[in-house]
């Protein structure tokens, strides 16, 4: 997935008013994360491979969130929520026709809604660009070629070609429409901002007089500007109560993760192909022994191979003798996974993270490109 995906505004959450919160959203987990690790000190600071699992975990939570705004049910409630408050404010309009407010309301709730048509026209062509790349990418490109295997060369190369040539004018075509939308997101960003300011200066400056003279008028705005500040409210608490989360309870994400995700990651035998070892701590006369074999100045323990008749053996130095999903140690007869980049981790940590995602978490480094690879070699 794109990184322009995962940094689209999303709906319901993001709905109208105030655009403070559309930004809030977008970069909260990661950057809450990240103030975690700076505000840490002394022994209370993680390691920097953590953060760095962390903080990919965040960006996955930032994605799978960007999916679920915009699945159908989301979108709809979204466009029913911001319908209503333009029916809202177009029934108070028309009851409240014989209230003269002294500060032009009416003007600041035409403009309110105004920006909530505008937000479920983006929202609208966001989910149709979605859903057209998702059908794009789930049609099966390989009939086209299995097709033409029964042609000669030459009009199997023209063939190829015109495909190529129909998708990059796709991609070009949906880069354009992508990028308008943002454009339009951001403007109607920017101004519901500039709109709520000027909408909580007329409230406030018309006093008692406008809450007398024009009641209906002047509630109106007032419930419209206290659902603005309540969603910006929520998206702060939101991101920093699951920043929190990632850094101190990561393992129960990725286990919500994987019960309510679809696997989008390796296979359960992609995964099976991958190198099992054992871990065992080492007494002080064989921790000894081990330093001295290893050049290592600590040694926290002992990898070895499982499932084969000539095990291979890994001493790990004592700062990485632990998971750096869970961050628990590794103690005795725990059975480790070791990935093609060599990162190790606890078994039931790792594996449920590459039934959602197939790369390492630490370095980001693609199982599946591996597995492929070898496959390759082998044929």
């Amino acid at each position: 997935m794109s990184r322009e995906t995962t940094t689209e505004a999303t709906p319901l959450i993001l709905t109208d008013g105030g655009g403070g919160r559309r930004s809030v959203r977008r970069q909260g987990l990661r950057e809450a994360a990240r103030l975690l690790r700076h505000a840490s000190s002394g022994r209370m600071m993680m390691r920097e491979p953590s953060m760095l699992v962390r903080e990919a975990a965040a960006e996955q939570l930032e994605e799978r969130q960007s999916d679920w705004a915009y699945s159908k049910p989301v979108v709809v409630l979204d466009f029913v929520w911001n319908l209503a408050f333009v029916v809202v404010a177009t029934a108070v309009l028309v009851l409240s026709s014989d209230e003269n407010p002294n500060m032009p309301l009416r003007v600041w709730i035409i403009g309110y809604e105004l920006q909530c048509m505008m937000h479920m026209v983006c929202v609208c062509v966001e989910y149709r660009r979605r859903n057209s790349r998702r059908r794009r990418d789930l049609s099966p490109r390989s009939s086209s070629s299995s097709s033409s295997s029964s042609m000669d060369e030459e009009e199997g190369l023209g063939l190829s070609r015109n495909s190529d040539e129909r998708y990059l004018e796709l991609g070009q075509l949906e880069n354009e429409n992508n990028s308008f939308a943002k454009h339009l997101e951001s403007a109607n960003t920017m101004i519901s901002f500039i709109w709520w300011v000027i909408g909580f200066y007329w409230v406030s400056s018309g006093g008692q007089e406008l809450a007398q003279g024009s009641p209906q008028l002047y509630w109106l705005c007032i419930v419209f500007l206290g659902f603005d500040v309540f969603f910006v409210v929520f998206c702060v608490a939101l991101a920093c109560v699951i920043g929190i989360a990632v850094c101190c309870c990561l393992p129960c994400i990725i286990a919500v993760l994987y019960a309510v995700a679809e696997q989008e990651g390796a296979s359960k035998e992609d995964i099976d192909q991958l190198t099992k070892f054992k871990f065992r701590k080492v007494g002080d006369t064989m921790k000894h022994t081990v330093d001295e074999e290893q050049g290592q100045g600590d040694s926290g323990g002992v990898m070895t191979e499982c499932g084969t008749d000539s095990p291979v053996e890994h001493a790990l130095p004592h700062e990485d003798a632990e998971c750096c999903i869970c961050l628990s140690a590794y103690e005795d007869e725990t059975e480790l996974r070791e990935l093609p980049c060599g990162h190790h981790f606890h078994c039931g940590c790792v594996d449920k993270w590459l039934y959602i995602n197939a790369t390492c978490p630490l370095c980001k480094y693609n199982i599946l490109k591996s597995s492929n690879y070898e496959e390759g070699e082998e044929v």
